[in-house]
């Protein structure tokens, strides 16, 4: 056989099929192998073949191609995985809302002694559970607030700032309006609950919550 003709088994079987009339096919079938994917080339940082470099080089072979792609991965894998945490947050946070909405009537229950909160203080009470901090505030001698305080954006703790008639949230820096709960600056969209408040003979009740979303 001619040096120019391969052999058989090297020889592209679709291009030497004896139905195909009139090829005569010497491709070899090696023709048809799928490329080296290109993030995983290694060329060196001057261009050379890896034979040409340093020996340090060559011991030391550093994959440029192949790092970036595994850091674009990584890259990819982090926002898809803060994102992930970030709804399921929001998602907790609409369902506790939700629970507390249809869970009933709220119970009353004594928060303190009016005397107990000084003019221009404030102090943190537990309603309608345990786990539900709020904040009794006294900008005045006869003006009463109260406010869940937990911030309407991620549930941080809310600080009320009563000079600055404001209520601010540390975390991410947004603040709500003192007279209304309203957010007024920051990421916060909805306003504070609001706690319903009875004073009784120089006590003070909380004796409902107000959901609001304006």
């Amino acid at each position: 056989m001619s040096d120019r003709h391969h052999d058989q088994g090297h020889v592209d079987p679709h291009l030497n099929d004896p139905h195909r009339a009139g090829l005569t096919g010497t491709t070899p079938a090696s023709l048809y192998d799928p490329l080296p994917v290109r993030d995983t080339i290694t060329i060196p940082p001057d261009g050379q073949p890896l034979a040409d470099q340093p020996q340090w080089r060559q011991d030391f072979p550093i994959d440029w191609p192949q790092d970036q792609y595994v850091a674009r991965r990584d890259f990819t894998k982090f926002i898809v995985l803060t994102s992930f945490a970030f709804v399921v947050g929001q998602v907790t946070i609409g369902v506790t809302n939700v629970f507390h909405r249809t869970a009933g009537a709220a119970p009353i229950k004594r928060i303190a002694a009016l005397a107990d909160v000084p003019v221009g203080s404030s102090i943190v009470f537990r309603y309608p559970a345990e786990h539900d901090p709020c904040l009794l505030i006294r900008p005045s001698e006869n003006q009463l607030l109260a406010y869940s305080q937990s911030c309407t954006h991620l549930s941080c703790a809310v600080v009320p700032r009563i000079k600055e008639n404001c209520i601010h949230c540390p975390c991410h820096n947004g603040f709500f309006d003192l007279q209304t709960g309203r957010p007024t600056a920051g990421p916060p969209r909805r306003p504070l609950p609001k706690i319903l408040i009875e004073v009784k003979e120089g006590i003070v009740y909380a004796t409902g919550v107000e959901w609001r979303t304006v």
